[in-house]
């Protein structure tokens, strides 16, 4: 059987109505039973067939039990945050899953929730990294760095009242490091959203404080948040102003589908502040602020093509983007002029399954491979260029079929401006910054024994 914590809605689906239009397989075992009652045979034979006829009989209620073990998270799909390219885990990959029924009795009323907890320890371990501390810490791991991210996601289902794929989600968060700008510390907002569809599906919409480097350019290596870490690709994108997780901000998505494949997705958002990551947090901790000092709008458009795996068709993602702010920058190369506006963002990306080592039972087990390249102004951003190669395989062993292993090649261009600005305050730069690293998280799933 199908190890439902890896399969889509549409194969639980399947798998439910199969079981459901199948009746032969339901009562197979009772002729059976009746059939050794009837022959004439000799008593060693007769309890040997009766014997045979029990254990099927077991082995068939065994498995009509485990179906309904896993058929029971499909009712949940439905409340999972919708219009992300993010996957989540789903609640049959959770700690509490459904114990007490907690989770049922919340879905019976439209209310669906996901939480997690993020914890990180980074640190240099150079042979005289030990010796001494840095006392300006320039960079996570120059010194022992531990950071922790909590958060919780609640959703409610409005497509109860007839409203199209209707949901409203609400989420929080807390973060703490160490080495307060890879931060800072913050408690509050992640996600005021509204989100629906129109005409069959073809148009979405998504309102509300959003967090666009989820819905934009696909920075996750498999697009599994539990199997994977955000890449350095997600700094460039923050400073063009793409808002995120640790700082969402008002806008407006609008995605056109105009297949199941081909889709055009823009966005008008609030950008945040140009000074970067940690002054918008700083300003505006809680996340509720309409907007932060010198920030405008940032214009996104993303085009792509993207396909599921499938018996035989694998799984393709391409996608290209832009991006324009109006917000107030300041001109790297020339740092005491008047902030300069009009900062921009480019990028393509994308990703294909190699191989399909489970074709019949779960298509998107496999390998695949991949890249991202993007490009920023260097007169305006610190990160100018950044280049990825990633190659990962999902499930690619049987006995662990959500597992995903990554290897992955990056390298980042520092913006000539800014490096030539350090050479000449007598500090020590690099052009260009060149990383390889290899994962391989494991998902652990509570194991059930059936008697």
């Amino acid at each position: 059987m199908p190890d439902a914590k890896s399969d889509t809605p549409d194969d639980v689906s399947e798998r439910r109505t199969h079981k459901q239009t199948d009746p032969a397989t339901k009562f197979r075992s009772h002729p059976v039973e009746r059939t050794v009652h009837l022959v004439t045979s000799p008593a060693p034979a007769q309890h040997t067939n009766a014997s045979t006829s029990r254990r099927k009989s077991a082995d068939h209620a065994s498995g009509n039990t485990t179906q309904k073990k896993t058929d029971q998270f499909a009712k949940f799909e439905n409340l999972r945050e919708k219009g992300m390219w993010l996957v989540i885990p789903p609640p049959a990959d959770t700690i509490d899953r459904d114990n007490g029924g907690a989770r049922s009795a919340l879905a019976e009323v439209g209310i669906g929730y996901v939480g997690g907890s993020v914890n990180t320890f980074i640190s240099n371990q150079l042979p005289n990294a030990a010796r001494s501390t840095i006392r300006d810490q320039l960079y996570a791991g120059q010194n022992p760095t531990f950071s922790t991210l909590n958060f919780m996601f609640v959703t409610y289902d409005l497509s109860r009242f007839g409203i199209p794929d209707g949901q409203i989600i609400v989420g929080a968060e807390q973060q703490y490091w160490t080495w307060k700008p890879g931060g800072p510390d913050r408690a509050g907002l992640n996600t005021i959203a509204y989100y629906q569809t129109f005409f069959g599906g073809k148009l979405e919409i998504k309102a509300g404080y959003l967090r666009n480097i989820n819905e934009f350019a696909g920075t996750v290596v498999g697009g599994n948040a539990a199997a994977n870490v955000f890449g350095a690709s997600s700094n460039i994108l923050y400073q063009a102003g793409m808002s995120n997780n640790a700082a969402p901000t008002p806008a407006l998505n609008l995605k056109y589908n105009f297949d199941d494949r081909f889709y055009n997705r823009i966005s008008i958002q609030r950008s945040l502040s140009p000074d970067g990551q940690l002054a918008q947090i700083a300003e505006n901790p809680a996340g509720l602020n309409w907007s932060t000092a010198n920030a405008g709008v940032l214009l996104l458009n993303e085009s792509g093509y993207k396909n599921k795996a499938a018996p035989g068709l694998p799984e393709t993602w391409l996608r290209a983007g832009a991006g324009f702010n109006n917000s107030s920058y300041t001109n790297l190369q020339h740092p005491e002029q008047p902030r300069a506006n009009a900062n921009s963002i480019y990028y393509v990306a994308a990703d294909r399954q190699l191989w399909q080592s489970d074709v019949r039972s779960s298509a998107a087990r496999g390998i695949y491979g991949g890249f991202s390249v993007m490009y920023a102004p260097p007169d305006l951003n610190r990160v100018s260029q950044y280049y990825e190669l990633r190659l990962y395989a999902k499930g690619l062993f049987g006995s662990r079929p959500t597992d995903q292993i990554a290897i992955v090649a990056t390298n980042t261009v520092w913006s000539n401006c800014a490096v030539d600005a350090a050479l000449a305050q007598g500090h020590l730069v690099h052009r260009d910054t060149t990383a390889v690293a290899g994962t391989y998280p494991r998902i652990w799933h509570r194991a059930y024994t059936v008697a």
